[in-house]
């Protein structure tokens, strides 16, 4: 878990764009944590709608932590096949001012 979670921390802390962060946040998920895909949604009014993304989806072992952000939640940061719900879940608390940035996107898909 936390070789996962120092290079997420070094990831943020490189500061930089909010975009280029989380597309190599869901690399590190997929790459050094075992998913087979990760990807995180932005919350849009009642919908949510995806952003960055790694890896090839397995739809059949789909984990969903929802990313907080001052009692509100502003996204859902979503892996297939991952070894750790725990690192999911602090990966998500790391990432929230960042999904924050990227949360509205007025209804269009997101792009890098």
């Amino acid at each position: 878990m936390s070789a996962i979670v120092d290079e997420v921390d070094r990831i943020l802390a490189e500061g930089g764009d909010a975009d280029d962060a989380l597309r190599a946040v869901v690399h590190t998920i997929v790459d050094r944590g075992g998913a087979r895909w990760a990807g995180i949604l932005f919350a849009e009014g009642d919908d949510f709608v995806l952003g960055p993304q790694a890896g090839e989806q397995d739809e059949r072992k789909r984990l969903y932590v929802p990313v907080i952000y001052e009692g509100a939640q502003i996204g859902v940061l979503v892996a297939d096949r991952v070894r750790s719900i725990r690192t999911l879940e602090r990966v998500a608390e790391l990432v929230s001012t960042h999904v924050l940035l990227g949360w509205d996107t007025g209804g269009e898909g997101w792009a890098p």
